[in-house]
């Protein structure tokens, strides 16, 4: 059963959240995080993305970047802007897009469970990713970044969580830049604490990792080179986790820098062994499974695979499946989404407008959009020990940086 812990957070004195409060290390790149930090010696931007405190001619990993995190999380925490919690608590943490909301519980989970597949995971991960968050961990001694966990709902869960939101006041609010409002409430009486601890060990076979392989890994990694010198709080990381009912998952499509020697003509005319084609006057924003938009040379294009050109197993009729097999791989010669440089991934939250942007300014030659993977489809992969094609579930809305932050010493 999961085990799931309280914990004492760094988090920023209330007058200081919004100003805390980054989007996540990994969604910005060290370009836009130095202009989103630019006029905001608060944000935790200095934290995660710490190159931004560097001259852009410095090497992205040289240990003097991770020196930086160390050195300006501790000014935070001298300075007052952040502290840490006197005893271990739960929290609440609730975001609001669009009228839409969604509230996780923010725990500590376990390590051990993480390494014996009771958290479950559906990615591979990559090596330099994961060295880039142990390097970052280690030296700052803090998880700084949250892994994202589903569950299956548990009833008695909903409630107490619905009841303290009734009943407590947050104590964050705010509507961040991009619109989404955070709100998170500290849990912590004894009584609700162990309630929430005896839930999941009780209810709970298992999580799954919703976002956040690489965080995960290196936690992981990092308590293993510990070794003797490992503390308590190295054995777990930090983890939001949400009920599957209030999940919301975005497609993660895709952009290709070329056609691998075809003519468009040619390309076109490939693609109609696998699929049904037709040409759109709007952009394509996928209905359902087996539909896929694809934008070149300033047109858009209504593709659905054809039956019979894929398989009905888990891993197989997913629409990241179909397109890596019937098209990256057998047209274009991408079979290695990982590493190959002539691909790139552009989350959902961007929309059509910006897949037409990459391809019309010419560093790229074509998009596709998809239809979203469901939860139910992340669960029964991760269930059969299977791994997912890269890239192929975007999230929304993202945790953000910096509001609760685990020490590990």
């Amino acid at each position: 059963m999961a085990r799931i812990y309280p914990f004492q957070a760094v988090r920023p004195q209330p007058e200081h959240a919004a100003n805390v409060a980054s989007p996540p290390y990994d969604v910005l790149s060290s370009d836009e995080a130095r202009t989103a930090a630019l006029h905001n010696p608060y944000s935790f931007l200095h934290v995660t993305k710490s190159e931004i405190d560097l001259p852009s001619t410095h090497p992205l990993y040289d240990a003097a970047v991770y020196e930086k995190a160390r050195t300006n999380f501790a000014e935070l925490i001298e300075k007052g802007i952040l502290f840490q919690e006197a005893h271990p608590c739960y929290y609440l943490y609730e975001l609001v897009m669009d009228g839409r909301s969604q509230t996780g519980l923010v725990c500590c989970s376990s390590v051990d469970d993480y390494e014996q597949d009771i958290i479950r995971k559906h990615e591979f991960t990559r090596p330099e990713k994961e060295q880039d968050r142990i390097s970052h961990i280690t030296i700052t001694g803090a998880q700084t970044g949250n892994v994202f966990l589903a569950y299956r709902n548990i009833a008695s869960m909903d409630e107490l969580v619905q009841t303290w939101k009734s009943t407590h006041a947050p104590v964050y609010d705010f509507v961040a830049s991009d619109g989404i409002a955070h709100r998170i409430w500290v849990v912590d009486e004894a009584t609700s604490v162990n309630r929430i601890t005896s839930l999941f060990a009780a209810e709970a076979p298992c999580t799954y990792i919703a976002d956040g392989h690489h965080r995960a890994a290196s936690a992981a990694k990092v308590r293993k080179a510990l070794g003797n010198a490992a503390t308590p709080a190295s054995g777990m990381f930090l983890t939001t986790l949400f009920p599957e009912s209030e999940l919301n998952i975005l497609p993660y499509n895709r952009v290709i820098k070329d056609l691998n020697g075809n003519t468009k003509g040619e390309f076109i005319s490939a693609l109609q062994e696998d699929f049904t084609l037709a040409h759109s006057e709007k952009a394509v924003v996928p209905l359902q499974l087996h539909e896929f938009g694809l934008y070149m040379e300033g047109e858009w294009y209504h593709l659905t695979a054809l039956e019979g050109t894929y398989t009905e197993d888990p891993i197989g009729v997913l629409d990241v499946t179909i397109l890596s097999r019937n098209v990256l791989g057998k047209l274009l010669d991408i079979h290695d989404q990982r590493t190959d440089k002539r691909i790139d991934f552009v989350g959902g939250i961007r929309g059509t407008a910006e897949l037409e942007r990459r391809v019309d300014s010419g560093e790229m030659a074509l998009a596709f959009s998809f239809y979203p993977v469901s939860i139910g489809q992340l669960f029964d992969i991760a269930d059969g020990g299977e791994v997912m094609p890269p890239k192929s579930t975007w999230f929304e809305p993202k945790l953000r940086d910096g509001l609760l932050t685990h020490v590990i010493r």
